[in-house]
């Protein structure tokens, strides 16, 4: 109730914004409904930003392009859930992939303003040249060419006015969105309120520049020795939680590189260096650049690789790293039975589930991917086919996971623009081998050995002082079990229902038989007729119609005479 009552002044205080939401989910809305008529005259009144009409668009097309009129944080939004196809299916992830911030830049005067508070003073004194053309505008900020004083070109990019703000009360208005769809049985597998939250700390850390600095920071340290590999440096005098300058990389972005400009051989081995470089980043130090798209990876010379924009990393544990080493080698190997139990253990499985058509599905797809070489299996298709059946079983993946594999076929996709012959499979065949090989070795075993030892130790010393807890809560008379039932509600309230249904009947057959007063036909009536308790049929009636209730009720729940497996 305390959340119902504090969410009320943020309804009056975000009211203009309510209304511009629910009218947009209004008029997307209506025009799903609108595409299954044939009312042709009323679909042309319902169009998108761009002139194309609602109605004759495919429903995740109308998504994305719902939340893109709904502004930043709900394109964030659709970002993060684009990276989540076991929760929205495969369609639905692919369309969001397609949505683009297009935030209009702040003015120049506006910058300044930001550079002259972040960094209490005018951006002159900071810089001796800044291009106030942006090169670059997104949801949360805006970038600048700029060169120093010491004659270092650089890029600034700096926050939005106001944008703060504005994404808070869309967080807001979002979560308060989630725990309605969260009450609705349609919604409730997406997960909405756990969904929105993860959006929220991703977009708070998003806003904080200073964290895309110490991403920058600890990827230069980490590949510090790494010549193919180039990120830029974060300069801390002139950043801040708003600001942040970094030396500026110069070649050319991968989208950009053009038949006439560089050879299909060499498109190819720029392709292979770059996916190494991650397969590098994932399966040797367990942290990675998590947006490998075209746009952010650049072609420098002497055929380095540069990277852009750390606002969001992965992270792999070695926990994780060990589980998903495990995954690779049950499918070489064939074993379903290993395979089902990652499944199970490293995703969230729903309360009742087929375990056995789980198993069943596991075994098709080993054998559909286990008997291809390298150079025939599709990453992408893979790992598409493997998410499928992840969501068919409504079993929910870590968003570490989720991402990881967001970022596998992304990579593919990259390279394969690069490269219509690029396989990822094949140049991961290496990385397979070696992850084997670091997982039976000595180190690594005295490393989980070491793990198991103070888990245990833990244990150890946790367990007599909680036996005793148990024991004196026992001899005091203090020792509760609390049982959480599930689904019981709907088959109490029936039970109860019935007893009562039964009760009533009994007692009210037992007041017409002694002829408990008032009576109606006093004497001789109507057929034969006479002396009734006006309560004991009055109760009758009841009581058969609250029977014939109930007898509807369990049909209509399908369990009447449906009867279950053993």
């Amino acid at each position: 109730m305390k959340r119902t009552i504090s969410t009320i002044p943020q309804l009056y205080r975000h009211l203009r914004r309510w209304t511009e939401i629910v009218s947009i989910l209004s008029k997307y809305g209506l025009a799903d409904w609108l595409s299954h008529t044939k009312i042709e005259f009323i679909k042309r009144r319902f169009r998108a930003a761009d002139g194309e009409i609602l109605a004759r668009l495919s429903q995740p097309a109308r998504i994305r392009l719902a939340l893109a009129e709904l502004g930043p944080a709900f394109i964030k939004l659709g970002q993060l859930l684009s990276t989540r196809a076991d929760l929205v299916g495969k369609e639905l992830a692919e369309e969001l992939t397609l949505l683009q911030t297009r935030t209009p830049a702040d003015s120049f005067e506006s910058v300044e303003r930001t550079i002259e508070v972040e960094l209490e003073k005018p951006w002159f004194e900071h810089y001796a040249e800044f291009d106030p053309e942006p090169m670059a505008s997104a949801s949360i900020g805006q970038v600048h060419r700029a060169r120093m004083h010491d004659g270092r070109e650089v890029m600034v990019k700096v926050q939005h006015q106001g944008i703060e703000k504005k994404i808070e009360t869309d967080l807001e208005i979002a979560l308060g969105l989630a725990h309605l769809a969260q009450r609705l049985e349609e919604f409730r597998r997406y997960q909405p309120v756990s969904v929105v939250q993860e959006l929220a700390r991703i977009m708070r850390r998003e806003l904080d520049f200073q964290r895309e600095f110490q991403h920058l920071v600890q990827f230069r340290r980490i590949f510090r020795r790494n010549r193919k590999l180039a990120v830029p440096e974060p300069i801390a005098s002139h950043s801040s939680r708003r600001v942040l300058t970094m030396t500026r990389l110069v070649g050319k972005k991968f989208s950009d590189l053009k038949d006439e400009t560089i050879s299909a051989e060499e498109r190819d081995q720029v392709a292979r260096a770059g996916t190494r470089l991650y397969l590098n980043m994932i399966f040797d130090e367990g942290y990675y650049h998590a947006d490998p798209h075209p746009g952010n990876l650049l072609l420098l010379d002497g055929n380095r690789i540069g990277l852009l924009d750390f606002g969001m990393v992965g992270r792999i544990s070695e926990p994780l790293r060990d589980d998903i080493e495990a995954m690779l080698a049950a499918i070489v190997n064939q074993d379903v039975t290993l395979l089902v139990a990652l499944i199970e253990r490293v995703g969230q499985c729903p309360i009742a589930y087929d375990e056995a058509a789980l198993t069943h599905e596991v075994a098709d797809y080993v054998a559909q991917y286990s008997y291809q070489t390298a150079g025939e299996i599709n990453m992408s298709a893979a790992l598409t086919d493997f998410m499928a059946i992840v969501r068919r079983f409504q079993i929910t993946l870590p968003s570490d996971v989720s991402l990881l594999i967001k970022v596998l076929i992304t990579l593919e996709g990259t390279g394969q623009l690069l490269s219509p012959t690029f396989n990822l499979m094949e140049i991961m065949r290496p990385f397979q081998r070696t992850m084997m090989l670091k997982r039976m070795s000595p180190a690594r075993q005295l490393k989980r050995m070491r793990r198991f030892y103070i888990q245990a130790e833990q244990i150890v010393q946790r367990l007599p002082s909680k036996l005793s807890n148990i024991i004196d809560q026992i001899q005091t008379g203090r020792f509760d079990i609390h049982l959480d039932h599930r689904r019981l509600g709907p088959s109490v309230n029936r039970l109860v229902m019935g007893l009562v249904t039964s009760a009533l009947f009994l007692g009210s057959s037992l007041m017409l038989s002694y002829k408990v007063p008032p009576l109606w036909f006093v004497g001789e009536g109507r057929w034969g007729i006479h002396d009734l308790s006006l309560l004991g049929l009055t109760g009758c009636i009841v009581s058969i119609l609250m029977g014939l209730r109930l007898m509807w009720a369990i049909r209509k729940s399908g369990n009447l005479d449906r009867m279950e497996n053993s």
